[in-house]
């Protein structure tokens, strides 16, 4: 199969396109014909080497970027209960193992939901990693619920997009915060106010949040304090080690919380969503398209920062 392989930590030229043996299939896993995937920022982060740790210090452990799949079953493992050969799905693949940027992959069955139906490939390759993202912060760790005030910093690009839709179907009351070329698309996806940061700083607002989900990271905890309502909380996706201390320290103390959110697999999540996408309640916004043998392109071009919402990659698969 042609894959987009990585041997070495860099830039964008570290990715080739290449023939790689197909995976094989374990007892409780799936062998998925990709249609498409996406970029992810975790992607280049584990491409230039910013999670070793995870990754591996010296080379990748992981030679197949990409997390995000939706396909086409050919093979099921002897312990596959839930899907047969032909069944569409949709997948998040885990961090620590990736497989997304090739034309076939193996996914274990925990991972995996049946593709909306009201959703291309494309569209559907678009949803798992950031709607879970969006959705186990909101929920698992700020506890959203009807009328809660919610910000979503950083509500144009990829997890913000869903945010903002999860938010809103929640029930909250939804405040983002983009750029001012992005201000049609937040409201469109039902965002209640919108919030130009290059003409006012939210932190530095009267208006006070329940939940204010720092999707970039660029906001601090010590600047969001003031605008969290008496038991608000902060969740970032970047856990940084000043960010870690706080989450410790507040989980122990009453009032504002400080949080951030490590993404998991998980199917029953991926129906979750995926009712809501039949429903009519969440879409997948989609910047760019690009096939699998510009891989790196993407990542250009995804690294230069502003997407709108999320860059698929399509695979052209040979019969």
């Amino acid at each position: 199969m042609k894959a987009i392989v990585i041997n070495r930590y860099g830039s964008a030229e570290v990715l080739e396109y290449k023939e790689f043996p197909l995976p094989q299939v374990k007892p409780s896993h799936l062998l998925v014909r990709i249609h498409a995937t996406s970029v992810n920022p975790v992607d280049f982060k584990i491409r230039r080497g910013e999670i070793r740790l995870f990754t591996g210090l010296i080379n990748p452990r992981v030679r197949i970027l990409g997390f995000d799949v939706a396909g086409e079953v050919v093979e099921v493992g002897k312990r596959v209960k839930s899907f047969r050969k032909g069944d569409q799905l949709y997948a998040f693949l885990g961090i620590r193992d990736g497989g997304a940027y090739a034309e076939y992959t193996s996914v274990p069955e925990r991972s995996v939901a049946i593709k909306p139906a009201n959703m291309s490939f494309e569209e559907a390759a678009a949803v798992p990693l950031a709607s879970l993202t969006a959705l186990q912060a909101l929920r698992d760790k700020g506890k959203i619920s009807a009328g809660k005030k919610v910000l979503i910093n950083g509500a144009s690009g990829g997890v913000g997009t869903f945010a903002v839709q999860i938010a809103k179907a929640s029930g909250a009351v939804v405040a983002g915060v983009c750029s001012s070329k992005n201000i049609e698309l937040v409201q469109s996806l039902g965002a209640d106010s919108v919030i130009d940061y290059t003409k006012k700083d939210f932190t530095e607002d009267s208006q006070t949040y329940d939940i204010i989900y720092d999707v970039v990271a660029n906001k601090s905890f010590s600047a969001c304090k003031k605008v969290l309502t008496i038991n608000g909380i902060y969740i970032t996706t970047i856990p940084d080690p000043k960010t870690i201390l706080q989450k410790l320290l507040t989980s122990v103390l009453p009032g504002k919380k400080a949080a951030f959110i490590m993404v998991k697999a998980n199917s029953n999540d991926l129906d979750f969503i995926k009712d809501l996408i039949e429903a009519g309640k969440i879409k997948s916004v989609i910047d760019k398209t690009f096939p699998l043998s510009q891989v790196a392109a993407a990542h250009t071009y995804c690294e230069a920062g502003h997407s709108r919402g999320k860059n698929v990659i399509t695979t052209q698969i040979r019969s």
